[in-house]
């Protein structure tokens, strides 16, 4: 089975658009087998009936479904146990994130979306690494699923608000993070950067995060001021985690403190080349 009919690495589900909806194409097959229209899956998951043609010609090729004449399909068994193990760490993953972000507290702060009162129920969300809560209206039907809670204190607009007694899941996506290794001074230092590649990264970030004086000196050449300098390993965790893009400038020998600490989530990694030529 290839990696690309897979996704390739555990989580990629998460990771990517394309194997969340493979993912759930296999599910609409497993359901409606072995006569399947690509109308009514495509309905179904919010994409053309293209798409989905397409998308059933590489599970084939993959081997996770059985064409069986026009408009019939099966899941193979290798595509339920793939449906199996996707799902399996999707739960996982889901519980650790509510656990990590809800229920290891009795009683968690959000910023308040408009004024909220003590006892009201509100809507959770995840914007800028933080989480906000917004009074649901009485008449308001909240998206099955989505996380809500009740407020414990009162507050104003933008404030800090006490919430509690929580139930669903906060939709968010994690952030990315990007890492430019700057050598050791010996080697060169922050003055083996490449100043524009690095700006143009940082441009795109979230969050700026300096690992080391040399991290720390080429960022500074860039005029800019890191976000982060201490604590820089559970930093970009937390950070990516609660949904931010995060550039990590870090000195030669402690990027693997850094990949090693995210190797257990689901946050992507890239490192980008900024040494200049030569």
């Amino acid at each position: 089975m290839s990696d690309d009919a897979t996704g390739g690495d555990d989580l990629g589900v998460l990771r990517h658009k394309r194997e969340a909806t493979r993912y759930r194409i296999l599910v609409e097959i497993a359901e409606r087998q072995p006569a399947v229209s690509q109308r009514e899956i495509a309905d179904a998951i919010g994409v053309t009936a293209q798409a989905v043609s397409e998308h059933l010609g590489d599970l084939a090729e993959g081997g996770l479904v059985d064409r069986e004449g026009r408009g019939r399909y099966r899941v193979t068994k290798e595509g339920v146990d793939w449906l199996i193990s996707r799902t399996d760490e999707l739960r996982e993953y889901l519980d650790r994130v509510t656990g990590d972000v809800l229920g290891d507290v009795e009683v968690e702060t959000a910023l308040a979306d408009g004024d909220v009162a003590e006892g009201d129920r509100v809507a959770l969300s995840m914007r800028g690494g933080v989480l906000h809560a917004r009074t649901v209206g009485s008449a308001e039907t909240v998206t099955p699923g989505a996380a809500t809670a009740v407020a414990v204190t009162a507050a104003t607009d933008g404030a800090d608000v006490g919430v509690a007694e929580f139930d669903g899941v906060v939709d968010y996506e994690l952030g990315a993070v990007t890492a430019v290794v700057v050598p050791a001074v010996r080697d060169g230092g922050s003055g083996a950067v490449d100043g524009d590649r690095l700006r143009a990264v940082a441009a795109d970030a979230d969050l700026v995060v300096a690992a080391g004086t040399e991290a720390l000196a080429a960022v500074r050449r860039i005029d800019r001021d890191p976000d982060v300098r201490f604590g820089t390993v559970d930093a970009v965790r937390e950070a990516a985690m609660r949904g931010l893009d995060v550039l990590l400038v870090v000195g030669a020998g402690r990027l693997s403190a850094h990949t090693d600490d995210l190797r257990e989530t689901a946050v992507g990694v890239e490192v980008v080349d900024a040494t200049r030529e030569a």
